[in-house]
Order: structure tokens, then sequence, then C-alpha cells
């Protein structure tokens, strides 16, 4: 299972359905996508897909083929940190320490201030911070590699995008790094 299937989503979601625009965050992750030249659209999934569970079943994919987003807050500043890895992983706070300093947990509202997106549908580009606010830290977990396809978050429960893991560092440029349990 670690090809695109395309049979669970749309293959392009347009700006707008039946007079409705799409949520602004998706609409962001759109044309950063668009901005990076990047081959396959944002897609919007008839249901959403809050969890990277929720995410495998809607796309008929295997939980470590999402791209999933988890955000801590660095306790020396309180910047987000941004960790992307594979659904069926866990991130080793003490290991993602060494490369950022002590975390904390970060809360909904934290989420949503630091990367304009709320939890369910994080992306790992098209981060609108609230005004004065910095873009979050962002790194890929080496895990991702271990498949041909992933997807990630559009900007809301009910958008994805497929990429390549190689492709996924040329969108972000974020470093690589090994930060899940073993």
């Amino acid at each position: 299972m670690n090809a695109v299937n395309e049979s669970t989503v749309k293959s392009e979601a347009p700006e707008s359905v039946e007079g409705q625009e799409r949520p602004e965050g998706f609409r962001r992750v759109q044309e950063a996508l668009r901005a990076r030249a990047h081959a396959h659209p944002a897609r919007w999934l008839d249901v959403a897909a809050r969890t990277s569970q929720e995410a495998a079943d809607a796309l008929g994919v295997s939980l470590g083929q999402i791209a999933k987003s988890v955000v801590f807050k660095r306790r020396a500043d309180e910047a987000a940190v941004m960790v992307i890895t594979s659904g069926d992983r866990r991130v080793d706070e003490k290991k993602l320490a060494q490369h950022t300093g002590p975390l904390g947990r970060a809360d909904t509202d934290y989420v949503k201030a630091r990367t304009g997106f709320s939890i369910g549908g994080v992306s790992p580009l098209g981060f609108a911070p609230a005004e004065g606010l910095p873009q979050p830290l962002l790194f890929l977990d080496r895990e991702l590699f271990r498949f041909d396809w992933i997807w990630a978050a559009a900007g809301h429960p009910n958008g994805v995008f497929p990429m390549t893991p190689q492709q996924l560092v040329a969108l972000t440029q974020a470093p690589v790094i090994d930060v899940v349990q073993a």
C-alpha cells in the first residue's frame, strides 16, 4: 500500500463548491503548493480526517503514509516547534529536545495562533501565525522515507495532498532528523 490511491479523493479541489469558498487554511495550502510548482494539488476528502488513522482509512493507505504534524512549545522562548512524522510513530520528546532545548505541550489555541491551522488540519506549509509571531521551527522525521508516497494535511480536516518524502523536503526546506520512539 505504498502507492497513491486516487479512487478515494477528488483529483483537484476547486476553489469553491456550490457557491461556498473552501476554508481559508485550505486555500493557503493550495496557493503554497502552486507557488512551489508542486505537481500534486491539494485534494478535498468527502469525510473529515482529524486523526492519522481517519486519514489513512479515507485514503486507503497505510497509517505510516500519513505525514502527521505534531506541535510543541519550546520552553525557553515559547517558539512553536513542529515535527512531521509518520502516522504510525510517536515523537520522542527527549530526542527532539536535543535539537531544540526543553519542550512543553501545545494546546489547541497555541497551535492555531502559531501555525494558523486548527488541530486536525495542520499542514507542513502555508503557515499564518498570529501577528507578531514567528513561523514554526519545522523538522521532518526520517521515518517518512520508508514510503514512496506520503499524505499531509492541507489546512483543514478535509484537505490533503500527496508527495514523496523527497518532495516534502524540497517543499519545506526542513531538516530531516531522527526523533521517534524506538
